[in-house]
């Protein structure tokens, strides 16, 4: 299997990601296309803008990628798109191109779950991170604990009943005119902050339940900053740093249970977009050691959307063969549907709140 060579699309969100990627781990070629210049003025992604880019950039990097490995498609093994969930339009652009390349070129499709490519990245990174896992998977649309316990075999442990922490950063970023990627944005002014002068809820911190809630955080950052008369500079690094301290601790309480409820973990491992930022990798390794624990988090451009990811979950669900797919579940084929929602664990007990968006 280590010969085999997957070709990954990614498009789910607004990065357009193109990647080859070979089962020994090697990455042959990539390309990620950013369209942060075109939704910043609007302060978030604008939906259309990110599938009108996608369909505009998608081809013309597929044939860079095959250029610069020297390869054309009947070199390539498999085809690996997204197919959700994600905004549905970019999600389609995405996985209507896989499907065209690998009907055209006569090879398998492999449909993957982007949140799939989240939670296997690791793996592309750190050859000797071995399943069973436990996942915190943060990012602008998700926050979840899971039991990753093989490809394709994943129990949600926790998930947020509101809002994202990725989606916290990124209001907290536009409530404090820090701009857009919200994410960076934060955690830059929160270098020159003082976390202690603002007093922020921790939500649901201790609690017997499982899951995340930022909705009350984020709208306590909008209250703290309103009530400033003279707003400066401090104040606003002062804020996003209290905010940064505040989520940073209410992942580290969540995770914290979830290693109760999930023994058998070989290591801690964090990955998604918000993975990136430093002050929560610190926090989360720390944690890891206390408890006796490996930590494994992917380079920080692996943590952001790209086709790598996507191709690498490709070529492990490959590796498993038709039978065993088959037996879990993981029908692939033109027939495959783009999906805006698509849980990693179907049967996970809904939750109140948004959290049943999965």
């Amino acid at each position: 299997m280590n010969d085999r060579l997957i070709l990954g699309i990614e498009s789910s969100c607004d990065e357009t990601a193109v990647a080859l990627v070979r089962g020994d781990r090697t990455i042959v070629a990539q390309r990620i296309a950013s369209q942060d210049e075109a939704h910043r003025p609007f302060g978030g992604v604008v939906p259309e803008l990110a599938a009108r880019a996608h369909a505009d950039r998608l081809t013309p990097m597929v044939a860079e990628v095959l250029a610069e490995a020297g390869v054309t498609l009947a070199d390539v093994d498999a085809v690996a798109a997204t197919a959700g969930p994600g905004l549905i339009g970019g999600v389609m652009v995405g996985l209507v191109t896989g499907k065209a390349l690998a009907w055209g070129a006569g090879k398998p499709l492999l449909a993957i779950n982007h949140l799939e490519g989240h939670a296997l990245s690791p793996r592309l990174a750190d050859a000797g991170l071995q399943f069973p896992y436990l996942l915190l998977l943060v990012s602008g649309g998700h926050c979840q604990l899971l039991g990753v316990e093989g490809v394709g075999r994943y129990r949600r442990l926790a998930t947020t009943i509101d809002d994202a922490i990725g989606e916290a950063f990124d209001k907290t970023a536009k409530v404090l005119g820090l701009g857009f990627p919200g994410g960076p944005a934060v955690e830059r002014a929160a270098k020159s902050g003082n976390a202690k002068r603002f007093a922020l809820p921790r939500p649901l911190l201790g609690s017997a339940e499982p899951h995340f809630s930022f909705a009350g955080l984020k709208s306590a950052v909008l209250r703290a900053w309103a009530a400033l008369p003279d707003k400066t500079a401090q104040d606003r690094d002062d804020l996003a740093a209290g905010f940064q301290a505040a989520a940073t601790d209410c992942l580290i309480d969540r995770t914290r249970r979830a290693m109760t409820a999930f023994p058998q973990a070989t290591a801690l491992v964090v990955a998604g977009g918000v993975a990136s930022n430093q002050h929560i990798r610190g926090a989360l390794a720390g944690l890891a050691e206390t408890q006796g624990l490996g930590f494994v988090a992917p380079p920080l451009w692996l943590c952001t959307d790209n086709a790598a990811m996507i191709a690498w979950a490709g070529a492990e669900r490959l590796a498993l063969g038709d039978a065993e797919r088959e037996a879990l579940g993981l029908g692939d084929g033109m027939d495959t549907p783009a999906r805006p929602r698509w849980p990693l664990d179907p049967g996970a007990e809904a939750v109140r709140g948004a959290g049943v968006r999965a």
